[in-house]
C-alpha cells in the first residue's frame, strides 16, 4: 500500500471547515491531502495559477480570504513572510482575518517566519479571542505531495492535541516543540544546520574531485562514517550516489536556493536578537544570499556546489 493510499484510509477528525490560505507549491499539495482524507476544506490564493492547480485537485475556492475564514473552525495559513501573516491577521485598509473569524477559531500558521513574528501573531490572535498554533514544515514539495512532511509545532498543549490529527494527514512526524513560537524556533535552528552542512558537503566533494576521488567513493565512505548527514545521504549535491537527489535533474528544486537564503536570514535575525556568538550560521547566510542573488534563486540549494566549483582554481 502506498503512503497516499494509507493516508486516504485515515478518518478525518470532526474539526469543521478548514480555510486554507496560500496554495502555492507547498500549500496546494497539503490542502489536496486534507481533501483526500475527507476534510471539509475551502481555499484561497490570489495567484491565478495556484487557483487553477487547486481546482484541478478538487479544492473548493473562495473569492476572498475573508470569505474563506468567516465560517472556518481552523484558518490555516501558508504565506511567504511574517509580514504577510501579520497583515492578514490584522488587515490592511480594512478588517483582518481575526475580525471576521468566529469566536475561538484556531489559527494554524504553517509559514516559515521570524520567531518574534510568530509570537506576535499568536499574541494578537489570543487577544482577539482565538487560539493560535505555529507549525512550520520541513520536507519540501516532495514531502508536501507525499504527505510525509515534518511539522515543528509551537502551541498550548490543548491546542496541539486539536491540530495534531490534521497535521498527521499532511506529515509523518509531528513534534510539539513548546509554547507559541517554539515551532519557528526549531525550524530556524534545523535549517541553519542544514545550510551549514550542505556547504560543508559540497566543499568536500569539490575537494575530493581535486584529489582524484570519485563521487561514489567519497559518498561510500562519508555516508557510512562520521561525515554522515541528511545533506549527503538524501540531498547529495553531486549526481549518481543518490538517484533521487536534485543533482540528478540539473538541480531543479526540491528546496530552492532563495528559500534557503530566506531561512538563513531568519536564523541570523534570531542569532542577533539572542546574542548568540555564532560564526557558521552568519557565514552560511552570506554564502546563500550571494547564491540566491543570481540563478541560484530558482535552483535547488544543493546547487551551491556549482558556485564552489566555479570559484575553485
Amino acid at each position: 500500500m502506498t503512503e497516499n493510499a494509507a493516508m486516504s484510509d485515515i478518518q478525518a477528525p470532526a474539526t469543521g471547515l478548514i480555510a486554507f490560505l496560500g496554495l502555492g507549491h507547498m500549500g496546494g499539495p497539503m490542502a489536496a491531502n486534507l481533501i483526500k482524507a475527507g476534510h471539509d476544506v475551502v481555499g484561497y490564493d490570489p495567484v491565478p495559477a495556484a487557483v487553477e492547480a487547486a481546482l484541478a485537485h478538487g479544492i473548493p475556492m473562495a473569492s476572498t480570504a475573508h470569505e474563506a475564514a468567516a465560517e472556518a473552525a481552523v484558518v490555516l495559513t501558508m504565506l511567504p513572510s511574517g509580514k504577510h501573516v501579520l497583515d492578514a491577521y490584522r488587515g490592511v485598509d480594512g478588517p483582518g482575518l481575526l475580525s471576521v473569524a468566529g469566536p475561538n477559531t484556531l489559527f494554524l500558521d504553517c509559514s516559515t517566519i521570524n520567531v518574534d513574528e510568530a509570537r506576535e501573531a499568536a499574541a494578537i490572535a489570543v487577544e482577539a479571542g482565538h487560539r493560535s498554533v505555529d507549525a512550520p514544515v520541513s520536507g519540501g514539495v516532495v514531502g508536501a505531495e507525499a504527505g510525509t512532511l515534518t511539522f515543528m509545532v509551537g502551541a498550548l498543549p490543548e491546542d496541539f492535541e486539536t491540530v495534531k490529527p490534521i497535521l498527521e494527514l499532511m506529515g509523518k512526524r509531528i513534534v510539539h516543540c513548546g509554547d507559541h513560537g517554539a515551532g519557528q524556533a526549531a525550524k530556524v535552528c534545523n535549517n541553519m544546520i542544514l545550510g551549514v552542512s550542505m556547504i560543508a558537503v559540497a566543499e568536500a566533494f569539490v575537494l575530493g574531485e581535486k584529489l582524484g576521488l570519485t563521487h561514489q567513493a567519497l559518498f561510500d565512505v562519508a555516508s557510512n562514517a562520521s561525515g554522515q548527514c541528511w545533506a549527503l545521504t538524501t540531498n547529495c549535491p553531486v549526481p549518481g550516489p543518490v538517484p533521487t537527489s536534485p543533482a540528478n535533474r540539473d538541480y531543479q528544486p526540491g528546496f530552492a536556493g532563495a528559500l534557503m537564503a530566506k531561512d538563513l536570514r531568519l536564523a541570523l535575525n534570531a542569532l542577533e536578537s539572542t546574542g548568540v556568538a555564532a560564526e557558521m550560521g552568519p557565514l552560511a547566510s552570506r554564502i546563500y544570499d550571494a547564491f540566491a542573488a543570481g540563478e541560484g534563486a530558482g535552483r535547488d540549494f544543493s546547487g551551491i556546489i556549482t558556485e564552489i566549483r566555479d570559484k575553485s582554481v
